[in-house]
């Protein structure tokens, strides 16, 4: 074992565990090995700014980490060094000097895809030696079974379906819960099994209207006259265009209740019924990270110490048949992973009864 000295940061969306991820790498690395562990603010925006805007990672500065939200660094979704800013420049050659004043051997990155592409680009086309850890709460990087702040994430969801539930069946009503879920629908699906929604509609299924329509029907039939539909923020109609209904902000950015309400209008549109939407938005990125995320944080940091140790560079941490092993970043951001129609989760789905619209 050799003396380190790294940079870290994490970047993209906040999620719970990240704070864990820092606190497990800095008791490893500093506490342990007597590593240097530089944390850098706001994803690599921290590197661009002269005075450099970092922090030394002490076991002091992580006391209490471990169940926090959010990141003590800090994140950004728009810090993209080989196109930042409005002149979109590239500014990497900033990030290499930047590193070589600090005098740090390699980054350590804490981040989704988008994160982890940057990563991976800085180290082929500037030399950056790059560690991953995989961070999103869409659980859409297919190289590790799961990731941290995905299961939290759907706890937010099903206690807001739990809650939901007894107002819907209060007032007789059909209430739909948006959830994050751009291009993979695997919160809304997690949290539609365990909060017993009545209908669950995700990007990878677009629906047919007059089938949620129908399932409604049929509930009142027998006496249930209220529903309970999942909303994925990326869930579209099967007819028209293929993002019809999807309200779109600024640079193509998904409005959140877009989904909900182009889908509330379209059942208020056919059926005598009260229709209510609620949208968790960022309730899901916030609070305390649920234990099994913050074991699983822990363990991706102390795995990410391991291979900078290994002087494994280049690849990420990630947990595989409930193992946590490095693979190469490139494997890890080659594939998305979204929710499989066919497969064993839907099928469970649709056999207790839950409607997709298609």
């Amino acid at each position: 074992m050799g003396t380190h000295r790294v940079g870290i940061l994490t970047g993209g969306g906040d999620a719970p565990g990240l704070n864990a991820v820092l606190r497990a790498f800095v008791k490893r690395a500093v506490g342990q090995l007597r590593w240097d562990v530089i944390g850098i603010e706001d994803s690599f925006n921290g590197l661009l700014e002269r005075p450099f805007r970092v922090v030394d990672m002490t076991l002091k500065s992580c006391s209490g980490l471990l169940a926090r939200g959010g990141t003590v660094l800090g994140t950004t979704n728009r810090g993209d060094p080989f196109s930042f800013g409005p002149d979109k420049r590239d500014r990497t050659a900033e990030i290499v000097d930047a590193m070589a004043d600090l005098d740090l051997e390699g980054l350590v990155v804490i981040g989704g895809d988008g994160t982890q592409k940057i990563g991976l680009r800085m180290m082929r086309e500037r030399g950056v030696k790059v560690v991953g850890v995989p961070k999103t709460i869409d659980n859409d990087l297919s190289a590790t079974d799961t990731t941290f702040g995905f299961h939290s994430a759907v706890s937010v969801a099903t206690e807001a379906l739990d809650r939901l539930h007894t107002t819907a069946e209060s007032h007789d009503r059909v209430m739909l819960l948006e959830v994050m879920g751009r291009d993979a629908g695997h919160i809304a699906l997690h949290a539609g099994l365990a909060g017993g929604a009545d209908c669950i509609v995700i990007p990878e299924i677009p629906y047919d209207v007059d089938r949620i329509c129908r399932k409604i029907d049929k509930r009142r039939g027998v006496g249930r006259m209220f529903t309970l539909i999942v909303v994925a923020e990326g869930a579209t109609p099967r007819q028209g265009a293929a993002d019809a209904g999807v309200e779109h902000g600024a640079k193509g950015r998904i409005l959140p209740g877009g989904a909900s309400m182009a889908l509330a209008r379209a059942l208020a549109e056919r059926r005598e019924v009260d229709v209510r939407v609620t949208v968790l938005g960022h309730l899901q990125r916030g609070g305390s990270p649920i234990p099994y995320d913050r074991i699983l944080a822990t363990r991706l940091g102390v795995g990410a110490v391991d291979l900078v140790d290994q002087e494994r560079w280049g690849e990420i941490t990630v947990l595989r048949d409930g193992h946590v092993i490095g693979v190469p970043i490139e494997d890890a951001v080659r594939v998305y992973r979204r929710v499989d129609p066919a497969g064993e989760m839907v099928r469970t789905a649709r056999a207790v009864g839950i409607e997709f619209g298609g």
